[in-house]
């Protein structure tokens, strides 16, 4: 197990410091024998400040680098590049059609909580209405006769 994991560090280590060499040369020059001693001795420094890294003191993370190719003419990066453009602006299309539905779901959706609330006041006041219809027809009865069911001419 330790040995596994000595093998991971061990390779996490080498590729960050090829990608670290490899990020440096592409800024610089190739033909130039003296830029190629510089990314050396620039490796060569990188090495000594990752080694305290190892004993247990932090160092600060490196900036990430954006590494993309401008312009390229292979017909296959650009219809990668035009595929992946066109995926993002579905997505966000799709993202913001989603959005609207919501919205739309949610205002129909307080327009018939209105609505049956309304109905709900209006057949309570209804209810009403004939109750105190019913009483007022009521009163005017004798009570036994109201009681008894009996019809009043």
């Amino acid at each position: 197990m330790t040995q596994l994991r000595k093998l991971l560090i061990g390779s996490a280590l080498t590729a960050v410091a090829s990608t670290a060499a490899f990020a440096q040369t592409s800024a610089q020059p190739a033909a130039d024998t003296s830029a190629q001693a510089q990314v050396q001795t620039q490796v060569q420094s990188q090495a000594p400040a990752q080694a305290p890294a190892a004993q247990g003191v932090q160092m600060p993370a490196p900036a990430p680098q954006n590494l993309t190719a401008s312009g390229s003419t292979d017909p296959l990066v650009q219809k990668r590049n035009a595929d992946a453009k066109a995926n993002a602006e579905y997505r966000a299309q799709k993202k913001m059609s989603k959005e609207q539905l919501k919205e739309q779901q949610k205002a129909a959706k307080d327009t018939y909580n209105e609505q049956v609330r309304g109905a709900k006041v209006n057949r309570q006041a209804d209810k009403a209405a004939a109750s105190n219809e019913l009483k007022a027809d009521m009163q005017g009865q004798p009570t036994g006769a109201a009681a008894s069911g009996e019809a009043h001419n």
